[in-house]
Parts: C-alpha cells; sequence; structure tokens
C-alpha cells in the first residue's frame, strides 16, 4: 500500500507526560460535552493512567456527566476475570469508571472468560454497532507499532479477533505482573479495520521509549509491519505527543503534520 499523508493527520507537540494527560482529558471532555451520547473508545496501561486522573479531577470539580456516554475498550487479556488485579475491566474500574457517573452496563469490555472466544469476538463487534459506533477512539502505540492488541503483521482488514501476544509486548508489560510468566499470551483486541472506523482517533505518545517507532510511523510508508500507520490514511487523527516521543521526527515530518 502506498504511503498517503493526508493533511487530516494532525501532530500537537506537548511539552511532557502531565500536559499531554491534561490536554487528552480535556479532548474528551470536549467530545462528552458537545455530544452528551458520545461513544469513547478507551485504552489501557501506563499511559492512559495520567489522562483518567485528569477526568476524574474534572468530574470531581466541575460534575462533568457521563451518564449518557458508553464505552468500548480496544482490549482484555484472554483467561483474566475481571475482578483480577491486571485485568483490563480491573483496570478500568479502578481508575475511572467506579469514580464517574457512568452505568455500569454502557461499559464494555471483551470477557476475557468467555468460553467461546470466537463467539466473544463476533458479540463485541455487534456490541460496538448497537451503540452507533465509536465517536472518539483513544489509542497508544506498542514500541513495536502496534495499537489495541494489533501486533507486527496483523491484517488491516481485521475486525475483533483473539492474538498471540508478541514477546516483546509481553515483555513491556511484565512490569505490572510479578514475572513475565504471570502476562497472559493472548488476548481479545479490537481489530484495525475496528478501530479505523471510529469518527475521530487520537493516539498519545510519550517518552523516549516511544521516539523510534514514532518517527518510524511517520517517516514510512503504510505497512502491516508498523500497525498504526495504517492511521495515517484516516480522516480525522491526531497525534498528541511530548518533546521526549518526538525527538527523533524529523522538522520537515513535523510541517507536514502540524497541528
Amino acid at each position: 500500500m502506498p504511503n498517503r499523508r493526508c493533511c487530516a493527520v494532525k501532530i500537537i507537540e506537548v511539552r511532557d507526560y502531565k500536559e499531554m494527560s491534561q490536554k487528552a482529558a480535556e479532548w474528551i471532555i470536549h467530545q462528552v460535552r458537545i455530544n452528551p451520547h458520545s461513544v469513547l473508545g478507551l485504552a489501557t496501561g501506563g499511559t492512559m493512567l495520567g489522562t483518567y486522573a485528569a477526568l476524574v479531577e474534572d468530574y470531581r470539580n466541575h460534575q462533568t456527566t457521563y451518564r449518557h456516554v458508553h464505552t468500548v475498550n480496544l482490549d482484555e487479556y484472554v483467561g483474566l476475570d475481571g475482578d483480577h488485579p491486571n485485568s483490563y475491566r480491573y483496570y478500568m474500574n479502578h481508575h475511572f469508571f467506579h469514580f464517574i457517573d457512568i452505568p455500569p452496563s454502557q461499559t464494555h469490555i471483551p470477557n476475557g472468560l468467555a468460553e467461546d472466544v470466537e463467539a466473544e469476538c463476533q458479540r463485541y463487534e455487534e456490541v460496538i454497532e448497537s451503540v452507533g459506533g465509536i465517536d472518539l477512539q483513544i489509542v497508544g502505540i506498542g514500541q513495536n507499532g502496534h495499537i489495541g492488541f494489533n501486533e507486527p503483521g496483523t491484517s488491516f482488514d481485521s475486525t475483533t479477533h483473539v492474538v498471540e501476544l508478541a514477546e516483546s509486548t509481553r515483555k513491556a508489560n511484565a512490569r505490572f505482573f510479578s514475572s513475565i510468566e504471570e502476562v497472559p499470551t493472548h488476548a481479545i483486541t479490537m481489530g484495525i479495520a475496528t478501530i479505523m472506523k471510529s469518527k475521530q482517533i487520537l493516539l498519545l505518545a510519550s517518552g523516549e521509549g516511544k521516539a523510534t517507532i514514532l518517527a518510524q510511523l511517520l517517516e514510512t510508508e503504510v505497512t502491516p509491519a508498523i500497525p498504526a500507520s495504517i492511521l495515517k490514511t484516516h480522516d480525522n487523527v491526531t497525534i498528541m505527543a511530548d518533546q521526549k516521543a518526538l525527538a527523533l521526527v524529523s522538522e520537515e515530518q513535523r510541517k507536514v503534520y502540524a497541528q
């Protein structure tokens, strides 16, 4: 697939993680206020912690309501119950959902304990369709270019599916477990085609650990070897990254994607 640099893809450079988290929260708050019935596609991991903390603080101070919002998360580990401290259901409850007024029935995350994981993948696609599709999808980016748990080589046509996690991904996530042996080997993840159906996508990247992959994302052609590269073909993508994450991006590329 040829490289398609779209003027709709924008970069917003921020100073550091704290500013990125605050501005990302403001982005989400704006979406919810202009459309109280928004469907938010949410992510987990270290990148998102500051954003959820800022959203909780806003709720406490300004009572931004999520009463009519639906959320759909990108992924969940296969084999972990929602009460497991390392499941993404637990993460979302304890960092965000329990502190706002969103009804639990409107928060959607794949069931990692489903007896039939293939049927669960289909069910999840139907859930996303039933709530009207995703208005704003938040994504991070893995050091190997994955979005959600869509590892390098994943088809751009993929919908929600079960994926075997790359060793590099399991090592990156091992810091949340007692050992790498405890990190699940498989996950259910929203597919690339599903993510690309979102009306708007916000990619967050922070720190020098994301500098190499962010430069590759912006400077190479669209390729399944870098799953996140497909985002460059979307009509409405914003990359919000701090100075360390953008350190290896050339001035020429920054101008191409300037906000």
